[in-house]
Protein backbone atom coordinates (compact mmCIF):
# COMPACT_ATOMS: atom_id res chain seq x y z
CA UNK A 1 0.00 0.00 0.00
CA UNK A 2 1.57 3.32 -1.08
CA UNK A 3 2.55 5.42 1.71
CA UNK A 4 0.23 8.65 1.90
CA UNK A 5 1.73 12.21 2.78
CA UNK A 6 -0.15 13.91 5.65
CA UNK A 7 -0.90 17.89 5.12
CA UNK A 8 1.82 19.97 5.93
CA UNK A 9 1.99 21.13 9.24
CA UNK A 10 4.31 23.38 10.75
CA UNK A 11 3.97 23.12 14.12
CA UNK A 12 4.80 19.65 13.99
CA UNK A 13 8.41 20.07 12.99
CA UNK A 14 9.06 22.45 15.39
CA UNK A 15 11.25 20.94 18.81
CA UNK A 16 10.77 22.91 21.72
CA UNK A 17 12.59 21.58 25.25
CA UNK A 18 12.64 24.37 27.96
CA UNK A 19 14.93 21.98 29.88
CA UNK A 20 17.66 22.49 26.70
CA UNK A 21 16.90 26.37 26.91
CA UNK A 22 17.64 25.99 30.94
CA UNK A 23 21.00 23.65 30.30
CA UNK A 24 22.27 26.19 28.10
CA UNK A 25 21.88 28.84 30.27
CA UNK A 26 23.61 27.21 32.95
CA UNK A 27 26.26 26.00 30.76
CA UNK A 28 26.87 29.92 29.57
CA UNK A 29 26.85 30.93 33.87
CA UNK A 30 29.39 28.35 34.40
CA UNK A 31 31.30 29.42 31.77
CA UNK A 32 31.51 33.00 32.77
CA UNK A 33 32.38 31.93 36.22
CA UNK A 34 35.72 29.88 35.31
CA UNK A 35 39.14 31.37 36.50
CA UNK A 36 40.69 33.57 34.17
CA UNK A 37 44.23 32.48 32.77
CA UNK A 38 47.22 33.78 30.58
CA UNK A 39 47.75 33.37 27.49
CA UNK A 40 48.22 31.04 26.49
CA UNK A 41 48.05 28.96 30.06
CA UNK A 42 51.19 28.19 31.07
CA UNK A 43 49.90 25.09 31.86
CA UNK A 44 49.27 21.94 29.75
CA UNK A 45 46.35 20.25 30.01
CA UNK A 46 43.70 17.59 28.52
CA UNK A 47 40.87 18.30 27.22
CA UNK A 48 38.10 20.04 24.68
CA UNK A 49 35.55 22.73 25.08
CA UNK A 50 34.80 26.30 24.54
CA UNK A 51 37.50 29.76 25.34
CA UNK A 52 36.95 32.99 25.01
CA UNK A 53 39.88 35.56 24.77
CA UNK A 54 40.07 39.15 26.59
CA UNK A 55 41.36 42.31 25.54
CA UNK A 56 43.24 44.53 28.66
CA UNK A 57 45.15 47.08 27.25
CA UNK A 58 44.40 50.59 27.84
CA UNK A 59 46.08 51.72 24.45
CA UNK A 60 45.39 51.19 20.61
CA UNK A 61 42.37 50.89 18.84
CA UNK A 62 40.51 48.08 21.06
CA UNK A 63 41.11 50.44 24.26
CA UNK A 64 37.66 50.43 24.84
CA UNK A 65 37.85 46.21 25.63
CA UNK A 66 40.56 46.77 27.76
CA UNK A 67 38.60 49.85 29.74
CA UNK A 68 35.37 47.33 30.30
CA UNK A 69 37.61 44.82 31.35
CA UNK A 70 39.36 46.18 33.87
CA UNK A 71 37.12 45.39 36.83
CA UNK A 72 35.32 42.33 35.34
CA UNK A 73 36.01 39.78 32.45
CA UNK A 74 33.10 40.60 30.79
CA UNK A 75 33.80 41.85 27.55
CA UNK A 76 35.48 38.84 25.50
CA UNK A 77 36.50 40.05 22.04
CA UNK A 78 36.18 36.65 20.68
CA UNK A 79 35.18 33.06 21.60
CA UNK A 80 35.80 30.10 20.16
CA UNK A 81 35.52 26.29 20.13
CA UNK A 82 38.21 23.32 20.01
CA UNK A 83 36.82 20.15 19.32
CA UNK A 84 38.41 16.45 19.60
CA UNK A 85 39.89 15.59 15.77
CA UNK A 86 37.63 13.55 13.64
CA UNK A 87 34.91 14.95 15.69
CA UNK A 88 32.69 16.67 12.42
CA UNK A 89 32.82 13.42 10.61
CA UNK A 90 31.96 11.49 14.22
CA UNK A 91 35.28 9.43 14.73
CA UNK A 92 36.22 10.40 17.91
CA UNK A 93 34.52 8.05 20.51
CA UNK A 94 33.61 9.64 23.74
CA UNK A 95 36.25 7.71 25.72
CA UNK A 96 38.62 9.63 23.75
CA UNK A 97 38.11 13.26 23.81
CA UNK A 98 39.36 13.98 27.44
CA UNK A 99 42.86 12.60 26.05
CA UNK A 100 42.86 15.57 23.91
CA UNK A 101 44.93 18.75 24.11
CA UNK A 102 42.98 20.34 21.44
CA UNK A 103 41.95 23.10 23.64
CA UNK A 104 45.03 24.76 25.26
CA UNK A 105 46.78 23.94 21.84
CA UNK A 106 44.27 26.17 19.78
CA UNK A 107 44.99 28.65 22.77
CA UNK A 108 48.57 28.94 21.90
CA UNK A 109 47.60 28.51 18.19
CA UNK A 110 46.11 32.14 19.05
CA UNK A 111 48.75 33.02 21.39
CA UNK A 112 51.07 32.88 18.39
CA UNK A 113 48.85 34.59 15.57
CA UNK A 114 48.12 37.84 18.21
CA UNK A 115 52.25 37.49 18.58
CA UNK A 116 52.65 37.82 15.29
CA UNK A 117 50.00 40.64 14.35
CA UNK A 118 51.04 44.20 14.07
CA UNK A 119 49.41 46.61 16.39
CA UNK A 120 48.38 43.73 19.17
CA UNK A 121 50.65 42.56 22.09
CA UNK A 122 50.13 39.40 23.26
CA UNK A 123 50.62 40.68 27.19
CA UNK A 124 47.67 42.82 26.70
CA UNK A 125 45.13 39.22 26.56
CA UNK A 126 43.93 36.97 29.08
CA UNK A 127 41.62 34.09 28.40
CA UNK A 128 38.86 31.86 30.21
CA UNK A 129 37.79 28.07 29.10
CA UNK A 130 35.43 25.13 29.73
CA UNK A 131 35.98 22.13 29.05
CA UNK A 132 33.25 19.27 28.15
CA UNK A 133 33.50 15.34 28.89
CA UNK A 134 31.86 12.21 27.36
CA UNK A 135 28.23 13.26 26.21
CA UNK A 136 28.78 16.79 27.16
CA UNK A 137 30.86 17.14 23.96
CA UNK A 138 27.92 17.42 22.14
CA UNK A 139 27.33 20.88 23.58
CA UNK A 140 30.49 22.50 22.71
CA UNK A 141 29.04 24.17 19.33
CA UNK A 142 25.96 24.91 21.11
CA UNK A 143 27.68 26.30 24.15
CA UNK A 144 29.84 28.68 22.02
CA UNK A 145 27.26 29.69 19.56
CA UNK A 146 25.20 31.30 22.48
CA UNK A 147 28.32 32.48 23.94
CA UNK A 148 28.76 34.55 20.71
CA UNK A 149 25.07 35.39 20.29
CA UNK A 150 25.42 36.96 23.79
CA UNK A 151 28.24 38.73 23.76
CA UNK A 152 28.76 39.98 19.71
CA UNK A 153 32.77 39.79 20.27
CA UNK A 154 34.13 42.13 18.03
CA UNK A 155 36.96 39.19 16.06
CA UNK A 156 33.77 37.26 15.78
CA UNK A 157 31.67 39.71 13.79
CA UNK A 158 32.69 43.01 12.93
CA UNK A 159 36.56 42.29 12.14
CA UNK A 160 36.58 38.26 10.41
CA UNK A 161 39.21 35.83 10.20
CA UNK A 162 41.32 35.56 13.39
CA UNK A 163 40.45 31.89 13.73
CA UNK A 164 41.49 31.19 10.11
CA UNK A 165 44.23 28.81 9.29
CA UNK A 166 46.97 28.60 6.41
CA UNK A 167 44.66 27.12 3.64
CA UNK A 168 47.94 25.74 1.80
CA UNK A 169 49.54 25.01 -1.19
CA UNK A 170 46.94 25.71 -4.37
CA UNK A 171 44.60 27.94 -2.45
CA UNK A 172 46.20 31.12 -1.95
CA UNK A 173 44.25 32.44 -4.69
CA UNK A 174 41.65 34.19 -1.84
CA UNK A 175 41.70 37.11 0.00
CA UNK A 176 43.40 37.75 3.12
CA UNK A 177 40.95 38.32 6.03
CA UNK A 178 40.32 41.65 7.75
CA UNK A 179 41.82 40.58 10.76
CA UNK A 180 44.75 40.07 8.94
CA UNK A 181 44.44 43.15 6.77
CA UNK A 182 44.66 45.08 10.06
CA UNK A 183 47.32 42.53 11.59
CA UNK A 184 49.61 42.11 9.30
CA UNK A 185 52.56 39.97 10.85
CA UNK A 186 50.66 35.95 9.67
CA UNK A 187 53.36 34.66 6.94
CA UNK A 188 50.52 32.41 5.06
CA UNK A 189 48.41 35.57 5.08
CA UNK A 190 50.45 37.40 3.00
CA UNK A 191 50.98 34.70 0.63
CA UNK A 192 46.97 35.04 -0.27
CA UNK A 193 46.35 36.97 -3.44
CA UNK A 194 42.64 37.48 -3.43
CA UNK A 195 41.41 41.23 -3.80
CA UNK A 196 40.52 41.98 0.18
CA UNK A 197 38.53 44.75 1.82
CA UNK A 198 40.15 47.95 2.13
CA UNK A 199 41.81 48.75 5.73
CA UNK A 200 39.26 52.15 5.52
CA UNK A 201 36.35 49.98 5.17
CA UNK A 202 37.60 47.57 7.78
CA UNK A 203 38.20 50.06 10.20
CA UNK A 204 34.96 51.77 10.11
CA UNK A 205 33.09 48.69 10.79
CA UNK A 206 35.78 48.15 13.72
CA UNK A 207 34.58 51.75 15.25
CA UNK A 208 31.34 51.65 14.48
CA UNK A 209 31.18 48.01 16.94
CA UNK A 210 33.61 49.69 19.57
CA UNK A 211 30.95 52.55 19.70
CA UNK A 212 28.29 50.36 20.54
CA UNK A 213 30.06 48.83 23.43
CA UNK A 214 28.52 49.51 26.71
Amino acid sequence: MPFSLQPFERSKHVYRNDAFVELVKDAVRFFSGTPIRELPPSESFQGTGVYALYYTGRTGIYAKYGELNRLAYSHPIYVGKAVPKGWRQSRTADAQAPNSRELVSRLRQHSRSIGLGAGVELSDFMCRFMIFEDAGSDMIGTIEAALIKLHKPLWNSALDGFGNHDPGSGRYNQAKSDWDVVHVGREWASRCQGEHKALKTIMSKINTHMNSLG
